[in-house]
């Protein structure tokens, strides 16, 4: 063994590994190689796979220059996930990956070398046991199988056969392993079958097989984004959208899967030429759906049929041009276009349910009925009012006037008078305004009329014709708040009238992005400091390193893409940089994390004011306005003195009373209480995400004595805290300043309950004290927010 630490093979080492050594080692300021190893896990990581691939002679197999510098990419952004996130760095992390996709993208034939290097690495990780690059690694080997023009049988096979191993493996590797293993199975018997259904469901392509329709909704925070800079960012997340119609999909479609199923035997230059030069190209297009969709349900059993039908498809495509394939055959590529994606300035709580409930509908912007407008719009609601009329339709009714030809004996004048005087009837003002019942009604009542177009003539409802809705909100911590009272809102309709859920799968996708790193908080502006607003990004980019590299890290770059664009006027060619995340981020990341809502009810001083229930995601803060935090100086400081004898009477806090419950895994703790004084309380969520923590909160609470020894923090599940004088405080909900209450009396802080559950409650006939009975035994209690990231939160 002594002799294979010598000479060659010691320089071979070196130099596989030296170039991403170096470069995280020197930054961090290692003296040698030995205290590298120690001090930097990634450089230690890094050099114990490169001496293992030695010595299988994996790096041997790197034939080619395209390969070795793909290899050398990929290295440098797996290298990203085990360094820390430094000021400089940080915006790098996701360039790294959009720049390797972009290169497949611009040019299509390093595709299949990329996939070798991929499914090699992604071997190596599995016989090492890797974990934390398997996730880039997947994420990164299927994005790139959909994109490429034409990958050879053997290779999709190696990749198969890689993805099932991966099955063994604890979760969440053995469910993405899982979920793409069915993918390039797919692919393996149908090539072309994965960019075909993609591109059909989020372009909503009119078809008689595969009716999915898929669309990307984002809300954009106006707190968080200057006013200046909301056209700018438009313009980034819609970019190039219009210069894509229908047609244009529909020919990427036909050439990608013509190519996909093909392979070397197509002319790809010759063939987008003729689909340029053919006028209608839909019936082509129907022809290549049907094909595929057939062989899908036949379970790709007769692969010879297949190849024929293509064939065929694409003989007739160049007779209708009269074209030849004179040249050799050749590849091109075919982007996956960028889905359809709507950009809303978030103002309006409820503009997300009626998005959705347009997309159920199928219903236009341009085009919203007016059973969708808001109640407290005044001015749309007395558009709605019906006119007055006089005429109850009762023959006894109607006017002497009206009657006078028909009657034997005209009426004398003062009966006509009479009559008008005497009439007591005049309709009602009708109001064509529905509440939330006769809403789910009527769109029920339209689903029906146009259900049979949506799937081209086959009658609704049917699980496979369900739409998805991705919501991508781009705020800080303030608009996860509001997020959360919107999606409960929503919830609770759905609770009673279940009508979106049957018909649209949610998925909610969270982009952090702050105008500064940190901001004073609404209430704690006595407090001398700055408070992070950006808490949720980090605990998700905790979880899931992924997202924190293509994400978390992504945020800052927004704005500066914006301002960037407003400086010249918009004058300059947009940058697709924004549009790319958003369809990366919402194509693959499919895991959630669950962050749990908190549910507090406040009572107000005044004996007339009702009980307020309100929900929060990140922070809840109560800052009593009289009490100021105080400064001590040294002086203040000394015991015996005048000043610390002054201050520590004048400074003594608002007397509290605390009932809690502390959180234990057990979740056997009783109700605890105390009394103590204090100037303010923060009660913020647990610093951790992922399904195995718990649904706790951490409650500080601040003294205004700086000489009397402070409260630690203590962890609890539930917590009320009332003033035992009269003396009220202000409440402030995930650090939005519009949703600070005054005057308040007492709260009430508890994890909020799923609708559902306290529905099935309510309909229950058992008594009150038996709360396990019937069917709530085995509904979920808690409700939380769930956020996609790309690996959920790892074990």
């Amino acid at each position: 063994m002594r002799r294979c630490f010598t000479g060659s093979w010691i320089l071979k080492v070196f130099r596989s590994c030296w170039t991403g050594i170096k470069h995280c080692c020197f930054s961090k300021g290692a003296k040698s190689l030995v205290s590298t190893s120690h001090s930097c896990p990634s450089c230690h990581v890094e050099l114990v796979l490169s001496i293992r691939a030695l010595m299988e002679k994996d790096v041997g197999a790197m034939s080619s220059a395209v390969e070795s510098n793909l290899y050398r990419q990929l290295h440098a952004i797996l290298r990203e996930l085990d360094t820390d996130t430094q000021a400089g760095s940080s915006c790098n992390k996701g360039m790294l990956r959009w720049t390797l996709h972009k290169k497949v993208e611009n040019n299509p034939s390093t595709s299949v070398s990329l996939l070798k290097v991929l499914v090699k690495e992604l071997e190596k990780a599995d016989r090492f046991d890797c974990k934390v690059r398997m996730i880039p690694l997947l994420h990164t080997l299927a994005y790139t199988v959909i994109q490429s023009a034409y990958v050879p049988e053997d290779l999709i096979q190696r990749i198969y056969v890689c993805l099932k191993q991966l099955v063994t493996l604890p979760e969440p590797y053995c469910t993405i392993g899982l979920n793409y293993a069915k993918l390039m199975k797919l692919e393996l018997n149908i090539p072309g079958a994965l960019f075909q259904r993609r591109v059909i469901a989020e372009h909503s392509l009119k078809n008689e097989h595969y009716p999915l329709q898929e669309r990307v909704f984002v809300f954009v925070d106006p707190a968080v984004f200057p006013q200046a800079l909301l056209n700018a960012v438009r313009a980034d997340v819609k970019c190039g959208a219009s210069d894509w119609d229908t047609t244009s999909h529909q020919r990427r479609v036909l050439l990608h899967t013509l190519q996909a199923g093909l392979g070397r035997h197509c002319h790809g230059r010759q063939l987008a030429e003729a689909l340029k030069e053919c006028g209608n190209i839909e019936k082509y297009f129907h022809d290549v759906v049907t094909t595929v969709e057939e062989r899908i349900e036949d379970g790709g059993s007769d692969s010879d049929q297949y190849s024929t039908r293509l064939q065929q498809l694409y003989h007739d495509i160049f007779s209708s041009v009269g074209k030849d394939q004179s040249s050799p055959s050749s590849l091109v590529g075919s982007p996956l276009p960028s889905p359809e994606i709507s950009f809303h300035v978030w103002t309006k709580d409820d503009e997300i349910w009626n998005e959705l409930v347009n997309f159920a509908l199928m219903v236009n912007p341009e085009e919203q009925s007016s059973t969708f407008l808001d109640e407290d719009d005044t001015a749309k609601r007395a558009s709605c009012i019906s006119t007055m009329s006089v005429d109850s339709g009762i023959e006894g009714d109607l006017p002497l006037s009206e009657l006078a030809s028909l009657m034997v004996e005209p009426p004398a004048e003062s009966e006509v008078l009479e009559q008008k005087r005497m009439s007591q009837f005049y309709r009602r003002a009708c109001v064509r305004w529905p509440r939330a019942g006769n809403r789910m009604t009527l769109m029920m009542e339209a689903i029906k009329e146009i259900g049979g177009t949506a799937g081209g003539g086959s009658s609704l409802p049917k699980e496979e014709k369900t739409f998805t809705a991705r919501i991508v909100v781009m705020g800080d911590d303030s608009t996860l708040g509001r997020l959360g009272r919107a999606y409960y809102n929503i919830r609770k309709r759905e609770a009673r009238h279940l009508f979106l859920t049957k018909r649209v799968n949610l998925e909610i996708y969270y982009i952090p992005v702050s105008s500064q790193s940190v901001t004073t908080s609404p209430v704690q502006e006595i407090v001398p400091g700055l408070v992070d607003m950006l808490t949720i990004a980090a605990c998700l980019g905790k979880a899931d390193p992924w997202y924190d590299c293509n994400i978390s890290s992504l945020g800052g770059m927004i704005l500066k893409f914006a301002e960037m664009h407003s400086s010249v006027g918009g004058s300059s060619e947009q940058n697709s940089f924004l549009q790319d995340i958003i369809s990366y981020y919402t194509r693959t990341a499919q895991q959630p994390i669950s962050i749990p809502i908190f549910l507090v009810k406040m009572t107000f001083s005044n004996a007339d004011s009702k009980a307020v229930e309100e929900v929060f995601v990140c922070q809840l803060d109560i800052d009593f306005p009289g009490f100021r935090p105080f400064r001590a100086t040294f002086k203040d400081t000394i015991k015996g003195s005048v000043r610390y004898r002054k201050h520590t009477q004048e400074v003594s806090g608002v007397n509290v009373s605390v009932i809690y419950r502390k959180a234990s895994i057990s979740n056997r703790e009783v109700d605890r209480g105390m009394s103590l004084p204090t100037c303010g309380v923060s009660i913020c969520r647990t610093p951790s995400c992922g399904t195995k923590n718990l649904d706790s909160l951490n409650v500080d609470f601040r003294d205004s004595n700086p000489t009397r020894s402070c409260m630690s923090t203590i962890r609890v599940t539930r917590i009320s805290v009332r003033t035992l004088e009269n003396k009220m405080f202000t409440v402030c909900l995930d650090k939005d300043s519009q949703k600070t209450f005054k005057n308040v009396k007492s709260i009430e802080v508890f994890p909020c309950t799923d609708p559902g559950y306290c529905l099935q409650r309510t309909k229950s006939r058992h008594s009150a004290e038996d709360e396990d009975s019937g069917l709530s035994r085995f509904l979920n209690r808690t409700f939380s927010l769930p956020i996609n990231t790309f690996s959920g939160a790892l074990q």
